[in-house]
């Protein structure tokens, strides 16, 4: 049989445009590719046999694939071909001529052996497209996709405009630091990979979550599916020990964005800046665990980044002011401390802390805050000696950002020496920590600023989840109480409340500590504190924050009688 060979030219360009279109080995289509070519050669069947390694080969240890099969093949006559990939494994073509019709002669061969090669040839470049986007898109170490290839989907979803049917979430396992700490780390692993491959078995296709590094995780998925990733991400249980069956409950805070046909959309990047907003957001927010993607938070967040603009300006200008609140002695009713609190003062308005405190607490200006007022404050206590008065010890309080630094305790003696100020008239005060190394770090500060004579109190105890490890194992001067412990006026003595307040107050004191509580505002609540024994207090009943003039009038008076009516020397 002779073929001719402009029908042969013709047919050989169809199969190449064939192989060319696919995007994956599938053998309908595969099959479909072929076929005209294979009906001029007269191929009745054409099959191939994958082998792992050569040893595989000699064993028959093989997979057998049929690419093509029609009409009567003779099979006792196959043209077989051997090719071997570079990685080691074998494949073995085999042609079956059509018994109906003329057989193959020399020329008939060659151009099988063009149409193996090219097969061989095309279905290797498959492989290595599938293996480049494989390694492209899948995040190895979870065996879970990556940013990159959510990057993919969102971009053809915005081409299509089909990315208002969907949402985006971008999520932050909470504490998973501490899980690593219980499970192990490659338990840990384990649990991180089912959380998310659970988590993407409830998504509908195409949608899907991608690593983007440690453990977060953006992901986009159809608005229907919403509530079963809120559920998910809220707290699931996942096992980390088969044997046991044992589980450890993994939660996430989330920020979503769902796009409106109002939003402008044009690239991944517009997606990615809303929902990680809404993610930092979350991550900093006391009383949530996620957050939607809106409007008023957009503007929020831009007042916060004028608020970062302007603070190094703010802190040259000396915008910053320090105000006390005395704390006081509910015995006698003297003045016994006073806290330094911050106020901002701009063009003669005053920005209340909570206006741009929570805001520094996301970088580093936050630690050049504290310095600042300790400087101030510092200042204070010296003109306070030098002017013949008689100061109290002001507590100052160090934000949590501070522990990762070494020398943070030689940073507070510097400035304490610097300003020759007694070293028992400052207080430092440090709230919990949320993972062993800052509660090591935290340790580490209190023993040390302790050695040099400084008093450390843990300040808002009672609030977030208090450890007693907090006071067992840390040697605290002071002990804050948050006014959450303090229990409601019509509150019975026997109410937990009251039964937690007084035996927090006692376990203080058998501990040796100073014990305070904040946030007092009425008379009841002074009574209370007298009932249960704690005899430091701090609050509106007694006085607001003060500026330093109105402050160093108490200093001047500090036997005072305080009561809600009014005050009067004694």
């Amino acid at each position: 049989m002779t073929i001719e060979f402009q029908e042969y030219n013709q047919k050989l360009e169809e199969m190449i445009q064939g192989l060319e279109g696919l995007k994956a080995w599938d053998l309908p289509d595969v099959s479909r590719a072929l076929t005209p070519m294979l009906h001029v050669l007269h191929v009745a069947k054409l099959c191939w046999v994958f082998y792992p390694n050569e040893r595989a080969e000699a064993e028959r240890a093989g997979q057998e694939t049929r690419l093509f099969e029609e009409g009567t093949p003779e099979m006792t006559r196959p043209f077989v071909m051997r090719e071997v990939n570079p990685g080691g494994s074998v494949i073995i073509y085999s042609f079956y001529s059509d018994v109906q019709k003329p057989g193959w002669d020399a020329d008939d061969l060659e151009k099988l052996h063009a149409v193996e090669k090219l097969i061989f040839v095309f279905h290797g470049r498959i492989r290595l497209i599938k293996l480049v986007e494989e390694r492209t898109y899948t995040d190895y170490q979870l065996n879970t996709r990556n940013m990159a290839y959510v990057m993919r989907l969102t971009a053809q979803l915005i081409f299509r405009k089909d990315i208002y049917d969907y949402c985006m979430v971008c999520f932050n396992l909470k504490g998973f630091s501490l899980v690593n700490s219980r499970v192990g780390r490659d338990a840990g692993t384990v649990v991180m990979s089912r959380f998310i491959k659970q988590l993407v078995n409830k998504l509908e296709e195409p949608g899907t979550i991608g690593r983007m590094g440690g453990d977060n995780f953006v992901g986009v998925f159809k608005k229907s599916d919403l509530d079963s990733v809120r559920t998910h991400l809220a707290g699931t249980g996942i096992v980390y020990n088969d044997e046991t069956n044992e589980r450890v409950m993994i939660s996430a805070v989330a920020g979503y964005y769902m796009p409106d046909e109002k939003d402008e959309i044009q690239n991944h990047d517009d997606l990615m800046d809303r929902v990680t907003m809404a993610m930092n957001v979350a991550r900093h927010a006391q009383d949530t665990m996620e957050l939607f993607y809106s409007v008023e938070l957009q503007e929020k967040q831009t007042e916060q980044k004028r608020i970062e603009r302007q603070f190094p300006d703010a802190l040259v200008r000396n915008e910053f002011k320090v105000y006390y609140q005395p704390k006081i002695n509910i015995q006698d009713y003297t003045l016994a401390g006073a806290e330094a609190l911050c106020r901002w003062v701009k063009n003669g308005e005053i920005i209340p802390p909570g206006g741009f405190i929570p805001v520094l607490e996301q970088s580093m200006n936050i630690c050049l805050l504290d310095f600042y007022m300790l400087e101030r404050v510092c200042s204070d206590i010296r003109r306070w000696l030098d002017q013949g008065r008689k100061p109290v010890r002001v507590s100052v309080n160090l934000s949590r950002r501070h522990l990762g630094d070494m020398d943070l305790v030689d940073h507070i003696i510097d400035i304490i020496d610097r300003n020759h100020v007694p070293h028992h008239l400052i207080e430092i005060e440090l709230t919990e920590t949320t993972t062993e190394v800052e509660f090591e770090d935290l340790k580490r500060v209190v023993n040390s600023l302790q050695e040099n004579g400084i008093c450390t109190s843990v300040d808002d105890f009672g609030t977030g989840y208090s450890s007693l490890n907090l006071i067992k194992e840390i040697s605290w001067n002071v002990l804050k109480l948050d006014k959450a412990l303090l229990p409601l006026v019509a509150q019975s003595v026997f109410s937990n409340d009251n039964i937690m307040l007084r035996h927090v107050v006692a376990m203080a004191t058998d501990l040796g500590l100073e014990c305070i509580v904040e946030g007092v505002e009425t008379r009841e609540h002074v009574d209370i504190l007298l009932e249960n024994k704690c005899f430091l207090a701090q609050g509106y009943y007694f006085d607001k924050p003060l500026p330093v003039f109105d402050f160093e009038k108490r200093l001047d008076k500090q036997k005072e009688i305080y009561c809600g009516e009014g005050k009067k020397e004694i």
